[in-house]
């Protein structure tokens, strides 16, 4: 495999998907249900090929080892993998659609990530996720999580915190 201009990667956009944020509002867990420290329920998925390709489309990164099979079965990876920003994905996927995570109007505002081995197509990932804190500041809902995301193995593929700002 050459360099970057030489690759014959799919570049077509990510399949459009039609979600509904607002579908399951009544349903969804509010500020005044968020406890610190209790676990989040969370659902496994099976992180896929096309999963992996369409995020790495999606995101502009058409990195070899996560789309040519030959280029990645020649690295010391052994396969394909997915990136390390693959947590994104697994976020949502991870998390059932009444969970206070998934609010419409939720504002990112900050993260660290500490990454440990990289997620393989065919892995069943689960997210073990709690809220830390919740406090507000001038008017502004804050909630600090936490998120470790296994393989089926029970090996930590990556942890980390974020902090958010919820709707009102």
């Amino acid at each position: 495999m050459g360099h970057a201009s030489e690759r014959t990667v799919d570049r077509t956009a990510a399949p459009k998907v039609a979600v509904d944020f607002w579908a399951d509002e009544k349903n969804r867990k509010m500020w005044d249900d968020i406890v610190p420290g209790a676990p989040r329920k969370t659902v496994p998925y099976v992180l896929t090929r096309e999963a992996i390709q369409a995020y790495c489309r999606s995101v502009g990164d058409l990195h070899p080892l996560y789309m040519d099979e030959d280029y990645a079965a020649a690295s010391p990876y052994g396969g394909l993998i997915a990136p390390p920003s693959i947590h994104i994905l697994l976020m949502f996927a991870c998390t059932p659609m009444d969970d206070w995570m998934r609010s419409p109007g939720t504002v990112n505002a900050g993260q660290s990530w500490s990454y440990n081995l990289p997620a393989r197509p065919g892995d069943t990932i689960r997210m073990d996720a709690r809220a830390l804190d919740k406090f507000i500041r001038k008017d502004r809902l804050f909630v600090i999580h936490d998120n470790v995301f296994f393989n089926q193995n029970d090996d930590v593929i990556c942890s980390g915190r974020g902090w958010t700002i919820r709707p009102m």
